[in-house]
């Protein structure tokens, strides 16, 4: 499928070799930069693989980083016959691990690249080495701040806010943030969406937080039969109002092997904290290496 990128990122913000993976929709955007054991990077909403770039500079040098756009966001393809649905993310996502043959591999996950990153975790199970979940979630949407926010995104009005006047990047975005972002950052993550057809799958996805609970309690289960053996690593923004610490234990009474590394952030931990994150995840590994489990919880860390 022929397919033209809504803009060229800034090689001094984003300075990575764009890549394209074929999927059964369409072409998928990504960066697979670095060497050794392979770590895939799945973004949220209304982000893409620009967000983990100070992490994978940092990280590129021990291992091989890979990050991908779900389609209808950053560069990659915005199908006409596509729900936007996790269920369908998910689906890619595994279908682009089958396909670069990733194994030994540790995924991160952040808002809804956590729900998308652990179905195609648990699907294939044998790929997987460790976890690195960071203000997110696996189990229907519970909180009163999470119920709150999903109805009134997905009335009419904020829809259309949503896709007329990119609200998500334009609102949510700043308020998710505990350092503002520069307008250089801001303009790649509205280049993106530059249009309001560009932006069907940023208003969807505030709708399946509610629409997708039969597929959540489902990953709950699957999460809680298979993975919960796996290490695992919160990198957790304690500022953030809506994935707050109940989030977190959450996690953390469900796996066996887990340890936190609590960050200076609100939502958006990877723009917030990027350095903090890559050393966690750095330590995180070569102690899980070292020892065939999670690592003992650092000074600063809550265990």
């Amino acid at each position: 499928m022929r397919h033209t990128p809504p803009f060229r990122p800034d090689s001094r913000l984003f300075p990575f070799t764009s890549r394209w993976y074929e999927s059964r929709v369409g072409p998928v955007h990504y960066i697979d930069e670095g060497v050794g054991e392979p770590i895939l990077f799945l973004h949220g909403n209304p982000t893409w693989s620009f967000l983990y770039r100070g992490i994978v500079i940092r990280l590129k040098k021990r291992f091989r980083c890979v990050a991908l756009d779900l389609p209808g966001f950053g560069l990659s393809v915005r199908p006409p016959t596509y729900d936007y649905t996790p269920a369908e993310h998910a689906g890619i996502v595994r279908d682009f691990v089958g396909h670069l043959e990733l194994r030994n591999l540790t995924v991160m996950g952040q808002d809804w690249g956590g729900p998308i990153g652990l179905r195609m975790a648990a699907d294939e199970r044998p790929r997987i080495r460790a976890l690195v979940m960071g203000n997110t979630w696996f189990w229907p949407l519970d909180s009163i701040q999470g119920k709150a926010f999903a109805y009134v995104l997905s009335m009419a009005p904020m829809q259309s806010q949503i896709v007329s006047r990119n609200f998500f990047v334009e609102k949510i975005l700043p308020l998710g943030v505990k350092y503002p972002l520069s307008e250089e950052v801001m303009d790649h993550y509205r280049d993106a969406m530059p249009t309001p057809a560009s932006r069907v799958g940023a208003a969807e996805f505030p709708v399946q937080l509610t629409a997708a609970t039969h597929w959540l309690r489902e990953l709950e289960r699957d999460v809680k039969d298979r993975l919960t053996d796996v290490p695992l690593l919160l990198t957790w923004g304690i500022h953030d109002l809506m994935f707050t610490r109940a989030f977190m234990e959450r996690f953390r009474e469900s796996f066996a092997d887990a340890r936190i590394q609590r960050l200076d952030a609100k939502h958006f931990i990877q723009e917030d904290a990027p350095k903090e994150i890559a050393a966690a995840i750095e330590s995180f590994l070569a102690k899980d290496a070292k020892s065939g489990t999670a690592p003992d919880t650092p000074a600063g860390s809550e265990a």
